[in-house]
């Protein structure tokens, strides 16, 4: 009996003190949490959504694509000739000019050889100026019946023989200037050059590869691609002749405003992708695009307009098209169907269903619905 007592009274005690604990939280939440979050929470069943006021501003329409950027010219530098690497003139990584010498492979031997070659063609042509000097002297006495036709015969073969020397010693001048100028390794244009894979006194070959590599940066190609409704649009604009105005969004989020100095498509449709491949060429001067990397573009596809425009990411889709959700005066949720035109940079042109002074939901669209009240709040018009 006095075992049930005890076990009850320990059961009274410990709810106790449990309603106790609850008492003390609820009121330390109640006395350090803020007023504005309380009358937040008591107003949970109304959604909070962001808009923006429509308003007309100027525009250029646009078309978005994903462009690679791409070397005009790149180039491996591969030796020529045989011998010990006796120099390398650059600085790895910086940019050099076009004619500028990077390598040089044993010139002072290339050159004596050169000069030996230069000797023997002077040799043979000094020989030659004698025998045809011997020939005329011969033929002239052949025609005065002082010298007979074998020795005209042995006279003209010798004069042969001479123009043949000659010749060869000419060709193999010319193939010992061909291996003096390989000697020396020059960069083929101007542009920025990598790492050196060989380095001075080792010996090298045409077997041993490449030696370092030259990529032209400025200008650069950026290629992309487009459909041929999108050439059309921009034919029709005279893009083409104008060269393409494109606004390039670098990797870091950078967005730099540059115009082509060149640009061709290429001559036929992709039929996996049906598209066509257009290359462009932009001035890259402080070398902001890099070969190899990706960048976003927008291509300028008309004449700077007024007109209403709304963030990409206010706009829905459903099978009846496209909309946007408004807040009416009274707070209340509005579906607007809408007809979307050409981009301008992230902003969507909208050439029907809105206009000046709609508010449209830019951020919350997942908690409303048509017909539903918000709270709703401006952005500012920086973020717009």
């Amino acid at each position: 009996m006095k075992m049930g007592q005890m076990n009850n009274s320990n059961i009274l005690w410990r709810v106790a003190l449990v309603i106790i604990c609850v008492a003390i939280g609820w009121f330390l939440k109640t006395r350090f949490t803020p007023p504005m979050m309380l009358g937040a929470a008591g107003s949970a069943a109304t959604p909070y959504v962001l808009v923006e006021t429509v308003v007309e501003e100027d525009v250029t329409p646009s078309q978005s694509v994903i462009g690679h950027v791409e070397a005009i010219n790149s180039v491996n530098l591969q030796p020529q000739v045989s011998g010990y690497l006796e120099n390398v003139t650059f600085e790895e990584g910086s940019i050099v000019n076009e004619g500028d010498i990077l390598f040089v492979i044993e010139r002072q031997r290339y050159q004596a050889t050169a000069d030996l070659r230069k000797a023997e063609l002077d040799s043979a042509k000094a020989s030659l100026t004698k025998i045809e000097k011997d020939y005329n002297r011969q033929k002239s006495l052949n025609q005065q019946k002082y010298a007979s036709e074998a020795k005209l015969d042995e006279a003209y073969s010798n004069l042969l023989q001479a123009r043949a020397a000659v010749k060869q010693a000419e060709a193999n001048y010319n193939l010992a200037k061909i291996d003096l100028e390989h000697a020396e390794i020059k960069a083929p244009f101007s542009g920025k050059i990598g790492k050196a894979k060989v380095t001075e006194g080792n010996y090298v070959s045409s077997a041993t590869g490449i030696l370092a590599s030259v990529v032209q940066f400025d200008p650069i190609r950026i290629t992309f691609s487009l459909t041929d409704k999108q050439i059309g649009s921009l034919k029709r604009q005279g893009i083409t002749k104008q060269h393409i105005k494109a606004r390039i969004q670098l990797p870091s989020g950078e967005v730099v405003r540059m115009t082509s100095v060149d640009e061709y498509t290429d001559n036929s449709i992709d039929t996996t992708t049906a598209t066509i491949a257009v290359y462009a060429e932009f001035p890259n001067t402080d070398e902001l695009l890099i070969p190899g990397g990706y960048v976003n573009l927008n291509i300028d596809s008309g004449e700077p307009r007024r007109a209403i425009t709304v963030n990409q990411s206010a706009i829905g889709h459903d099978q009846n098209g496209s909309y946007v959700m408004i807040v009416n005066k009274d707070n209340i949720v509005e579906q607007r169907r809408i007809k979307a035109g050409e981009t301008s940079g992230s902003r969507q042109i909208i050439t029907a269903g809105l206009s000046s002074g709609d508010r449209v939901i830019v951020q919350g669209l997942q908690k409303v619905s048509d017909g539903s009240t918000v709270r709703a709040e401006n952005i500012n018009a920086e973020e717009k």
